[in-house]
């Protein structure tokens, strides 16, 4: 009998083509994207922002915090908003603290990118990370500079410290993240179109790690357990890989000749980050509990060598607006220390929802990739497919 990966994995499907020996990171130049070749260093890659944000409360002070949040206004979070902020308390998104401000929420609109105040470096941000209140949770509110995110329970997840509320300009944050306001975006009309007409920002304290209790949690390493098993495998290179279906022949082929491409150019020990996407997708997406099933038997099989290869969930939402939130991502992927990054075709794309087309131009992602401002660290590996 068949297992599981083999079925998958003999699924018909192209085959991928990585750029010839030696590895290139495609870069802007001078208008046209030019190869150069990859950056051989020892070590992972530096987080944005040189250090790794953590969030969550350490335990001696979680039974204050808690007391503390009684006392507040409270805020009611979606499972959307319980997953950014999990994305937010474990460094994801580091540098960023908490829910956006405006000027930080305008600088990912506007730039895809954020100015650190300490220094006037760029880090990547191209996706808000918002919070979305309603005008009766605004007026609760008041004057109070923090308050209390609850479940649906009413349970506190978090306290939002030194508070800055702004108006929630929807269509604005819609069409610039998507390129059109369109009917029918999946995240849109999800977390945006119904959502309130505020947004609340400030500094995050999470009480207690986010779990879901789903079976999967031992699979969701925070970004500083990732860096901590790449060290323990001593990975020289990290290279990540972001899937939100099953793994194919296609995918094999193209994780294990990345492997030995990056051998070939002289690492010693690169380890691969396969990384599914764990928040929210759209309802025909494969459910992330088949997908991990999946995921396993392809290392159990020995499709992948488990020895190098690293299988967690990234647990972000998506929100399937294409060469804007790739750089996302990616971003994300250096916090995690990786420092090699493939993309294929049409990535974080979808159909547009009115007619028969893809939304977005299926190469412009990669391109995008390469000449993102605060991507210029991550090596950028793209790979075509070719049609027998």
């Amino acid at each position: 009998m068949a297992t599981m990966a083999s079925l998958f994995l003999k699924t018909p499907t192209p085959s991928p083509s990585l750029p010839k020996s030696p590895l290139v990171h495609f870069r802007a130049g001078s208008g046209r994207l030019t190869p150069g070749p990859a950056r051989i260093r020892c070590g992972l890659i530096e987080p944005d922002g040189g250090k790794l944000v953590d969030l969550v409360v350490e335990a001696p002070q979680r039974d204050l915090r808690k007391r503390q949040a009684t006392s507040l206004p409270q805020i009611k979070l979606s499972k959307i908003d319980i997953q950014w902020v999990h994305v937010l308390s474990e460094g994801w998104a580091s540098p960023l603290k908490g829910f956006m401000r405006e000027s930080e929420f305008l600088q990912t609109l506007h730039f895809n990118s954020l100015r650190l105040v300490d220094d006037g470096s760029i880090v990547n941000m191209s996706v808000p990370i918002v919070l979305a209140i309603d005008d009766l949770c605004k007026n609760n509110i008041g004057d109070s500079t923090s308050v209390a995110l609850v479940d649906d329970k009413d349970k506190p997840i978090a306290i939002l410290n030194d508070i800055e509320i702004y108006k929630h300009n929807k269509e604005e944050r819609i069409a610039r993240t998507w390129g059109t306001t369109a009917p029918g975006l999946p995240y849109a009309e999800e977390a945006i179109t119904h959502a309130g007409n505020w947004l609340i920002g400030g500094d995050l304290e999470v009480i207690e790690p986010i779990k879901y209790h789903d079976g999967l949690d031992r699979f969701r390493l925070s970004p500083a357990e990732l860096r901590d098993e790449f060290t323990r495998r001593n990975a020289d290179a990290v290279f990540a890989f972001q899937l939100r279906n099953p793994v194919h022949n296609g995918h094999a082929l193209l994780m294990t000749d990345t492997r030995r491409r990056l051998l070939e150019i002289g690492y010693k020990n690169p380890v691969l980050l396969l990384h599914p996407l764990g928040g929210h997708t759209k309802a025909d997406d494969v459910p992330l509990q088949w997908r991990m099933k999946q995921h396993e038997m392809v290392l159990e099989d020995g499709v992948l060598d488990p020895e190098t290869t690293v299988v967690s969930i990234f647990p972000s939402p998506m929100h399937y607006a294409g060469p804007t939130e790739v750089q996302w991502h990616a971003k994300a992927r250096i916090n995690a220390g990786a420092n090699f990054y493939i993309v294929g075709r049409d990535p974080a794309g979808m159909g547009h929802p009115l007619e028969k087309r893809d939304l977005y131009d299926a190469d412009h992602g990669k391109k995008v990739l390469s000449m993102a401002p605060g991507l210029e660290r991550l090596n950028i590996l793209p790979f075509k497919v070719w049609r027998q």
